[in-house]
């Protein structure tokens, strides 16, 4: 008997017929800007329109107030959207560029108001450090707008160097500043 792969643990790429193996990965999506709620629907569909994505969960919606930037902007909300994909970290990080792009994203004042804010927060156990992508996420473990909702969709999700996403959720001091909002909701794709 020969030793085929099982086919939901690796998937062809239709350009060089290579087997990449699918990886877990979480995304965070935030917005402070316009219709918030529908710019993050917009993301989740966006994201998982590719073949190569394949939904697992998202979170609930929270609302929170801005971490840095300037004073005066309006507050964020979040989620977590986790994914299972065969896309690798850079072309993952990419695609959430694009989105960010598509639907406005200005990036003139750092940390300032946004349509929409899509960061990578994890890929697998990638460890990366770039100019442009640091997986884990760099500051990922000290924004309870990232740990409530990821550990409200993926608890167990191991992040590379950290743990538990649960156990980072339980020592973070910020939860109380997230505000989950019970009449709203985003909708993963059929």
């Amino acid at each position: 008997m020969t030793n085929v792969p099982h086919p939901h643990d690796f998937d062809a790429d239709t350009l060089s017929d290579e087997l990449r193996p699918v990886q877990r990965a979480a995304l965070a999506l935030g917005s402070n800007v316009g219709d918030r709620l529908d710019f993050l629907q917009a993301a989740v569909d966006a994201i998982t329109e590719s073949p190569e994505i394949i939904p697992v969960g998202v979170s609930s919606v929270y609302e929170t107030e801005p971490v840095g930037g300037p004073a005066d902007q309006p507050s964020f909300l979040n989620a977590v959207l986790v994914v299972d994909t065969t896309l690798s970290p850079r072309a993952l990080f990419e695609r959430c560029r694009a989105a960010e792009d598509a639907f406005g994203r200005s990036r003139k004042v750092p940390k300032g108001p946004r349509t929409l804010d899509l960061d990578v927060l994890a890929v697998g156990q990638h460890v990366i450090s770039d100019d442009d992508l640091t997986l884990p996420h760099s500051q990922f473990a000290e924004r309870a707008f990232v740990l409530v909702p990821w550990a409200e969709v993926d608890p167990d999700f191991e992040v590379p160097g950290y743990g538990k996403v649960a156990n980072l959720r339980d020592a973070s001091k910020d939860e109380h500043k997230v505000t989950k909002l019970d009449d709203v909701a985003l909708e993963l794709p059929d």
